[in-house]
């Protein structure tokens, strides 16, 4: 896919996305909590997660304007928003700036950051469990397995579990293996449930050849973008990342960096691009309808923010 129709693409998908997220996520909460909420979630971000939603829906037959694969977007935002609501709070991170505006706690207080994080947690599952009156094009079967995948890559064996082995892992020196584990738990996890979300939405068979295949891929990619926000993280200014730099050696946390190097992990992160694009290739898709996924893949070995 060429760049101009890669950017018009990711465009059209962005505007639904934002739109429905202005819409789901109310600004008339009780006592401000509407506000904290839309701080979180709407207005920034690469929106990664919906485009592989959006993407690997469509490249599996289901348009990205259904409702399926909408509402599969939008939860999968408000989760990934609500998570970097709670990393960024004093208790964990302490971080003072998100997507290039002041973090949720301080700008509405440590209490509502953490009830406006809550909030998206549920408002993301409530979004992915329609009524028929609501949303007829979206079955119970395929509603309890979207909650199903976005539950357990959120949970203790996805970003929480990663969270937690983050915040016991500072000043300590972890191996590849341990390092990988964390980082496809911590960040992989979700990147990985998009994909899987996207092929749910297009009704690809748990367990068939190309629901591995796009597996596969998720997971490659998932692990390719931790190891480039490391990189980032190292090499990049605070305005340029739109979030503090550096954070992560003074924290004196593992990362690919500490442990492999600079050059190391940027080659690691291109060898996962490879195989992400392997993947793709045995999934038995039209080569047309996989361009957006591997685009995708090129732009999150490439970025530099």
């Amino acid at each position: 896919m060429s760049t101009p129709d890669f950017t018009s693409w990711s465009a059209r998908v962005l505007a639904r996305v934002e739109s429905a997220l202005t819409q789901w996520v109310p600004e008339a909460a009780p006592a401000g909590l509407g506000l904290a909420m839309r701080h979180g979630v709407l207005d920034g971000g690469k929106r990664l997660r919906a485009l592989l939603i959006a993407a690997t829906a469509e490249a599996c037959g289901c348009p990205a304007d259904h409702a399926a694969t909408l509402r599969a977007a939008c939860a999968m935002e408000l989760i990934h928003g609500y998570s970097l609501v709670h990393d960024d709070m004093p208790c964990m991170d302490n971080d003072v700036l998100r997507r290039g505006k002041p973090t949720v706690h301080v700008a509405f207080g440590e209490a509502q950051a953490l009830l406006a994080g809550d909030a998206m947690q549920t408002l993301a599952f409530e979004l992915l469990t329609p009524t028929d009156a609501e949303c007829p094009s979206v079955p119970a079967a395929m509603q309890a397995q979207l909650v199903r995948l976005l539950a357990r890559a959120s949970g203790m064996v996805g970003m929480a579990g990663g969270q937690a082995i983050d915040l016991a892992s500072v000043g300590h020196q972890l191996d590849e293996a341990l390092l990988r584990d964390m980082h496809q738990r911590k960040t992989g996890a979700l990147l990985l449930c998009s994909v899987q979300m996207g092929a749910a939405c297009a009704q690809v068979p748990v367990g068939s050849p190309r629901w591995q295949a796009l597996s596969d891929y998720g997971q490659a990619l998932g692990l390719a973008f931790q190891i480039v926000d490391d990189v980032l993280d190292a090499t990049q200014s605070a305005e340029t990342l739109g979030k503090t730099a550096g954070k992560d050696a003074e924290a004196n946390k593992p990362t690919y960096v500490s442990l492999m190097g600079l050059d190391a992990a940027r080659a690691e992160a291109q060898a996962l691009r490879l195989r992400a694009d392997e993947a793709l290739a045995c999934t038995g898709l039209d080569g047309a309808a996989l361009l957006p996924l591997r685009a995708l893949a090129e732009r999150v070995v490439q970025r530099t923010s």
